[in-house]
């Protein structure tokens, strides 16, 4: 549908005054395209948007969003918003639903309204649950077993942008997001235990792990992220599923480990009861996102922990 290089797309970021979307504003307008940022600031901070970058404060449940859209007459959607946590999810499964389900749905209706040609989506690598060692990497294919609430919003949204595709004509992209980290990370939120730590580190305070440190993570940087959205705007391989992954594991142990030596300090970590919900191994497959994106990760670990442990330390 797009063709990098020929067009400027004016793309709206719901969530974009958050973690990733706040490195995504940034990348679109190194591409060249015009980012507007909506957010309800719930949980983003409106410092993180760049103050040449349009702002609405708005949920996207709010019942205007359809006339805010046809208003400003948008090309694409990325849809970051949303309930992140797989532990709150646990807690409240009603608002997670809300949020990430409810929200979605009204976002498309306005999309479809509006005549957006095309939605992004932020889903997740928990939508796979579980998986066997022997199946790893986990590839878009797999059948999805979620073992949360916020897994299974995530993939509930997925079937609902294939039948607004099917019923509307609603391009889609869906991007299943392994954990993320990087600068302007929160406390909470995907992929959150980097930041965690790395504040914890920052403020000489102790870090625990849940559990025994042998599950492990694909840790992808909030940079190569944003490239991969980018890359999905354009892309002609549309209405499917993709990872953006790094295709490795790393243990939690192995985690600690890196972070000592970007502090220069051996870091001994507590432990504490491992948490209901939380997948045992994890890492995503990314070949797909290469040959449909021309997507690849390019930011080694070692490097993003040391740009975010900078980023928290000053």
């Amino acid at each position: 549908m797009y063709d990098k290089g020929l067009f400027s797309l004016k793309v709206l970021v719901t969530g974009g005054a958050g973690f990733i979307g706040s490195h995504l504003v940034r990348v679109l307008q190194e591409e060249g395209h015009t980012p507007v940022v909506l957010d309800n600031l719930s949980a983003g901070l409106r410092e993180h948007v760049p103050e040449d970058v349009g702002f609405m404060e708005m949920d996207v449940r709010d019942e205007s969003l359809v006339r805010s859209l046809r208003e400003s007459a948008f090309d694409a959607v990325v849809h970051l918003a949303g309930q992140t946590m797989v532990d709150d999810s646990i807690r409240d499964p009603w608002n997670d639903a809300h949020e990430n389900i409810l929200g979605a749905v009204n976002l498309l209706e306005a999309a479809r309204k509006c005549g957006i040609g095309r939605v992004i989506f932020a889903s997740t690598a928990a939508g796979y649950g579980n998986v066997a060692a022997e199946d790893l990497p986990v590839l878009e294919g797999r059948a999805l077993a979620p073992m949360s609430f916020y897994g299974l919003s995530k993939v509930t949204v997925e079937h609902y942008l294939e039948l607004y595709r099917e019923i509307f004509g609603v391009d889609y992209v869906v991007l299943r997001f392994a954990n993320v980290y990087g600068e302007r990370q929160g406390d909470r939120g995907e992929g959150g235990v980097i930041g965690i730590f790395a504040k914890q580190i920052a403020a000489g305070k102790d870090i625990t792990i849940f559990g025994d440190g042998e599950q492990t993570r694909d840790f992808v940087y909030a940079g190569d992220i944003a490239a991969g959205i980018c890359a999905a705007l354009v892309t002609k391989n549309v209405n499917t599923a993709y990872n953006l992954s790094t295709q490795t594991e790393t243990s939690l142990r192995e985690l600690v480990s890196l972070l000592s030596r970007v502090v220069g300090r051996e870091i001994i970590p507590l432990y504490a009861q491992e948490r209901p919900g939380d997948i045992r191994r994890s890492t995503l497959a990314n070949g797909k996102a290469f040959r449909g994106l021309g997507w690849r990760p390019v930011t080694p670990l070692l490097e993003g922990l040391k740009r975010t442990v900078d980023y928290f330390a000053k």
